[in-house]
């Protein structure tokens, strides 16, 4: 698959719908629709269910018609177990083994939203990202259809191997899957648009601070002194950083090493 069009200029943090009678009207949910029932080549019921999944993302607070349609383009099930089929498109995270998950379809969304909002992404279109933890796969593929190149980096050999097989029927030219220490980051595709973590530290590796283009914004789980996972989006600016810490989540711990 070649990579898709530039995105359109996007705002810079998404808001919430303010009621699920009004989100029901909307275009956005209407958007979703449309860009779910399109998608082909992987059974009508499939289709059927992941077009409900991506109306109740539309519903819960993902306004982005484009972020919706990436969704919807993408099988969930090919990416889970299949004892966790029945799962694929309910809203919750799933093991994918060697104690690793598949994040909410409504956290891929939200971070994936976030990156879209960066003025670089508003001036461009999201140019090449790089992704942090690639695990089943997923996550990069529903990358691939708003960045035009992503870059996905995975520390663990197995879940390496597991996502190379689940992407390869996919045929996304736009992805480079890569087996390394995420904590480093990868500087030979750099600089990034946009650079995304599926997994939370203490803090911020400088690696990935550095490979962040001016404009760029970078979205990952943060632990508080609490303990608490907190979604922070770093956004670099010829002046610097800045950051702003949204709401709570929960992600696997980030770990430097190849394993």
């Amino acid at each position: 698959m070649s990579a898709a069009p530039p995105p359109p200029r996007r705002p810079g943090f998404p808001a919430r719908l303010p009621s699920l009678g009004h989100a029901q009207s909307s275009p956005w949910v209407r958007a979703a629709a449309s860009a779910a029932a399109t998608v082909s080549g992987w059974g009508l019921h499939s289709a059927a269910v992941c077009q409900r999944l991506v109306q109740r993302l539309a519903v819960g607070g993902v306004p982005s018609p484009l972020v919706l349609q990436a969704m919807g383009q993408v099988p969930r099930h090919g990416f889970v177990d299949s004892a966790l089929v029945a799962q694929a498109y309910e809203d919750t995270s799933l093991p994918i083994g060697w104690q690793q998950t598949i994040s909410k379809p409504s956290v891929v969304a939200r971070m994936i939203e976030l990156l879209l909002g960066a003025p670089l992404a508003q001036q461009h279109g999201l140019g090449r990202v790089l992704e942090i933890g690639t695990g089943c796969g997923y996550q990069a593929a529903v990358l691939s259809q708003v960045a035009r190149e992503v870059y996905s980096i995975e520390r663990l050999r197995n879940l390496h191997e597991k996502s190379r097989s689940n992407l390869r029927p996919l045929r996304l030219a736009n992805v480079h899957l890569l087996l390394g220490d995420g904590m480093l980051g990868y500087a030979q595709g750099g600089p990034y648009a946009g650079i995304i973590s599926a997994a939370g530290g203490q803090s911020l590796p400088q690696a990935w601070r550095d490979q962040l283009a001016v404009g760029g914004r970078l979205v990952a789980p943060v632990a508080q002194e609490n303990g608490q996972q907190m979604l922070l989006v770093l956004e670099r600016s010829e002046q610097g950083f800045t950051e702003s810490v949204l709401e709570a989540v929960h992600f696997v711990p980030l770990k430097s090493g190849v394993a």
